[in-house]
């Protein structure tokens, strides 16, 4: 499948990301759209996965830059674990070990067909400094390989105040439980 998206599309969702960008600029101080834009614009690969990102409702912000690589690293910034990508269970694995009622898919393998990379709990914790999120849904998140391996993953939500970090079996899934990504582009 070509991950490119038509002129049209790709002027569409730059137009969203430029709108949200000025409207959320304290999520990415001192940062210009023209130059966020000029990378956008010479990845039709990256630009494919935050259409992704935004046709799962995900809604997609600039939430930092890396002087080294020069990376722009962008994120889910939906108020809630984003709806498209909800009732998932963690991997592949955990979905095929389901004998019945088995979701559509897997957090990690949903997060790989969009080119995207599922948040760590890190990257969870720093995106909650921009704001609130998951005050009503929770969101998997990259789980550490000791504890898959003994069967669970790792989820988040952020409720009183705080970043609660929970576990789970991996096989499990939840209308209210999603998955953010980042990309770097």
């Amino acid at each position: 499948m070509k991950k490119e998206l038509s002129p049209i599309q790709a002027e569409a969702l730059l137009s969203t990301l430029k709108t949200r960008f000025e409207k959320n600029m304290q999520r990415h101080p001192g940062l210009e759209w023209s130059k966020v834009r000029a990378k956008l614009e010479s990845n039709a690969e990256k630009l494919w996965s935050l259409n992704a990102m935004e046709s799962t409702e995900g809604e997609p912000d600039v939430v930092g830059h890396d002087q080294q690589t020069g990376e722009y690293i962008f994120c889910d910034c939906s108020a809630e674990s984003p709806k498209g990508r909800r009732s998932l269970c963690y991997d592949h694995e955990a979905l095929e070990s389901r004998k019945e009622h088995k979701p559509e898919n897997s957090a990690i393998e949903m997060a790989a067909d969009m080119g995207i990379e599922i948040l760590t709990e890190q990257a969870y914790r720093a995106l909650q400094e921009l704001g609130k999120f998951d005050a009503k849904t929770s969101s998997w998140i990259k789980t550490p390989a000791d504890i898959r391996k003994l069967g669970g993953a790792l989820f988040c939500d952020y409720r009183f105040g705080h970043v609660f970090v929970y576990h789970n079996g991996a096989e499990s899934y939840y209308g209210a439980r999603g998955f953010r990504g980042a990309l770097r582009v």
